[in-house]
């Protein structure tokens, strides 16, 4: 072809394209216009005349009818206008009736107020806890000395006891015998009472259903001769009639016990030596050591370690009263003392024939 002549192979492509794509667009055309894109002018419908009694009107009226007619309902309905829907309330839709040129004027600042505080939430009134089933008046006895010998037994007075209630002595379940609904007891063993201190007293059942509170009891510790002091001491011959020297607190004046003589009105000496007095517990049967006090235990100033006390004179000689003067074969000197001697009466030795000092 003319038009290729003398063209590049990728000329002649580019040429190729441009007139196949052309082709493609005068078919397209076609497609979508019909035959009125390829002729130029749009086609009128042509009428064949024909003879008629009536009068006919001219061709060209019968095309401008077609060509300009009314569109039908169906048509009409298709090409309705819709009325515009106005609602105020939308928030869209303009504000009717203002003012455009109306300035805003802020109203006048007012002072700051705090709001008002909130007042905390009121505090629930607490709940008390409904009472034990079991109540717990008194018990008997209500104190104990420690280290007291034997069992005792323990009563308890309350109310609504019920045949199955234990006594428990310091949270030990005890062999409990029902009296009535208002008294229990128990036998309380000396070891439960060895150590002073409170101890708890509850009565309850095995299974805890039903309980009472709680009622302490106290163990106090045995009394003790502390207000004495032992200084001296005189020996018989024959070993009766002993007499031990002793110091009360705040009093300057000794005062001598024999054997079974009691002093302070609780404790009573049952054996004298030359290093300790053994008196015993008239009421609870305990028995206490009090050494001798000399020179040697005691504190600053001849007076003993607890103080309140002169135990010693200087120029005394062992053994000898406070306030005494030493004269010849009065007092004994210092000996070894006998373990194996215990300054105890013979039997049958009540007189005091041998009231002379031993030399």
């Amino acid at each position: 072809m003319a038009i290729l002549e003398g063209k590049s192979p990728a000329e002649k492509k580019k040429i190729i394209a441009a007139a196949v794509l052309g082709v493609v667009s005068l078919v397209a055309l076609y497609m979508a216009f019909g035959r009125s894109f390829i002729g130029g002018s749009t086609t009128t419908a042509t009428t064949k005349a024909s003879p008629s009694p009536s009068p006919k009107a001219p061709a060209t009226t019968a095309a401008n009818n077609t060509q300009f007619r009314l569109p039908s309902k169906t048509e009409d309905d298709l090409n309705m206008i819709v009325p515009v829907a106005y609602n105020p309330a939308s928030s869209s839709a303009p504000d009717a009736g203002r003012n455009i040129f109306a300035f805003y004027e802020p109203p006048e600042p007012t002072p700051y107020v705090p709001p008002p505080a909130t007042p905390p939430p009121p505090t629930p009134t607490p709940v008390p806890p409904p009472p034990p089933p079991f109540t717990i008046a008194s018990v008997t006895p209500t104190m104990r000395y420690a280290g007291t010998k034997g069992a005792f037994k323990l009563e308890v007075f309350g109310g609504e006891f019920t045949p199955d209630a234990r006594i428990y002595f310091n949270q030990t379940e005890m062999p409990t015998q029902f009296v009535s609904p208002q008294s229990v007891s128990a036998m309380i063993p000396e070891s439960m009472v060895a150590q002073e201190g409170g101890k708890q007293i509850n009565v309850q059942t095995p299974d805890g259903r039903l309980y009472s509170a709680g009622f302490t009891m106290t163990i106090m510790p045995p009394p003790k001769p502390t207000n004495f002091q032992y200084i001296g001491m005189i020996g018989r011959t024959r070993y009766n009639n002993d007499t031990a020297y002793f110091l009360e607190a705040n009093k300057q004046t000794p005062f001598g016990a024999r054997l079974n003589d009691v002093i302070g009105g609780r404790f009573r000496v049952v054996d004298i030596s030359s290093q300790e007095v053994v008196v015993e517990d008239t009421s609870l049967g305990f028995k206490h050591r009090i050494a001798m006090v000399t020179a040697a235990s005691a504190g600053p100033g001849g007076a003993p370690p607890g103080g309140g006390f002169i135990p010693y004179t200087p120029g005394m000689q062992p053994g000898m009263p406070p306030g005494s003067q030493a004269r010849p074969g009065m007092i004994p000197q210092p000996q070894p003392p006998r373990p194996d001697v215990q300054r105890r009466p013979p039997p049958n030795s009540k007189d005091d024939v041998d009231d002379n000092e031993k030399p």
